[in-house]
């Protein structure tokens, strides 16, 4: 579990666009998610829930068995798909520093231990995939899915876990913001008011329905005490939308890639009102028509506030190649351009 000291760990966040000054503002929908977890939602979370095996065998007595510990949590997604954190399946190695272990072992929630090999990890968030060798996938039990469409602030969520390398134990608790960040990931995060500890990393953050809303990732350490492992009531998750595509795009095995606008914005009043404006303008922005000077209002209808939720929009719910809408307001007048989506 990645631990944070400092509770001020919000960042401000550099966007593929080249964001130069970013005011941030959060802006939160009206309406939480009211739906209570059901028990065949609890069945399933258990059912789906790994832990993430340390790898405790002695290499100079290959005939005495490790010991059994947990380090982590994942989850099975579907047809042997395991997923987890990049951080829990990391090892060092003392010729190449850290590395992703190639073969993992993970132990079900019926104590079926299982090896499961790499298929897939990303450098970009902490998300990596595995797949459960074929002569084993019978034993998960069940499947999960992600969400579709946003969560909100106020949303029930629960984790199954297995902090400090105990359990499978549940905890329950809601959303905070959607939409906050720290320095250990290049994208938003999603925080949550609930009970997290090392050794909860990689474990699915399930809404009542038991779909996966996001990755548990970090919590921040609320006590004095200089321990290896921390529990905390703030923890935060990797958005599900977006540890979606990087499992999309490892099973089909091809590179993920995100979208590029060309735009490098600063912030500026509009009236009474933060916004975000064009200080300078390249491919493809240019040539659908965007200028300097100009506010940015809406991507595809979704109104943008500041540089961050538009780099998380087009991160999340784009891809090169895609035409979108940008609607910009210049000098007195609201007009939208169409800009065919660069890549990198």
């Amino acid at each position: 579990m990645i631990c944070y000291q400092v509770m001020e760990a919000y960042r401000l966040w550099l966007s593929l666009l080249s964001l130069s000054v970013v005011s941030t503002v959060f802006a939160f929908p009206t309406h939480a998610e009211t739906v209570s977890p059901t028990q065949d939602a609890f069945l399933r979370a258990k059912q789906v829930t790994v832990g993430i095996l340390a790898e405790t065998q002695d290499q100079r007595m290959p005939e005495k068995p490790g010991k059994v510990a947990v380090r982590g949590t994942g989850f099975h997604l579907r047809d042997g798909y395991v997923v987890t954190a990049r951080h829990a399946a990391e090892k060092h190695d003392p010729t190449t520093g850290t590395i992703i272990q190639k073969r993992i072992r993970i132990l079900t929630n019926d104590l079926h231990e299982l090896p499961a090999d790499l298929v897939g990890d990303s450098a970009f968030m902490d998300v990596v995939l595995y797949r459960v060798a074929e002569p084993y996938r019978s034993k998960l039990q069940a499947g999960t899915s992600f969400v579709t469409g946003d969560v909100v602030p106020g949303m029930e969520v629960f984790t199954v876990g297995y902090p400090l390398g105990w359990g499978p134990t549940m905890a329950f608790g809601r959303l905070g913001n959607t939409n906050t960040f720290l320095q250990t990931v290049d994208t938003r995060l999603i925080q949550a008011d609930l009970s997290a500890c090392s050794g909860n990393s990689g474990g699915g953050l399930f809404n009542g329905q038991g779909e996966i809303v996001g990755i548990v990732h970090a919590v921040i350490q609320t006590d004095k005490e200089e321990t290896q492992s921390y529990c905390s009531r703030m923890a935060f998750a990797i958005p599900g939308i977006l540890a979606e595509r990087i499992v999309n795009a490892a099973v089909s095995g091809k590179p993920l890639t995100f979208s590029k606008l060309g735009l490098h914005l600063t912030s500026v009043k509009d009236g009474t009102r933060l916004r975000v404006a064009v200080k300078d303008v390249a491919e493809p922005a240019k040539a659908a028509g965007l200028q300097k000077h100009d506010i940015l209002l809406a991507i595809e209808e979704a109104e943008i506030l500041d540089a961050a939720q538009l780099k998380n929009y087009l991160i999340e719910r784009t891809t090169p190649g895609q035409e979108v809408a940008i609607k910009v307001r210049r000098v007195d007048a609201d007009l939208t351009f169409h800009v065919v989506l660069g890549g990198g």
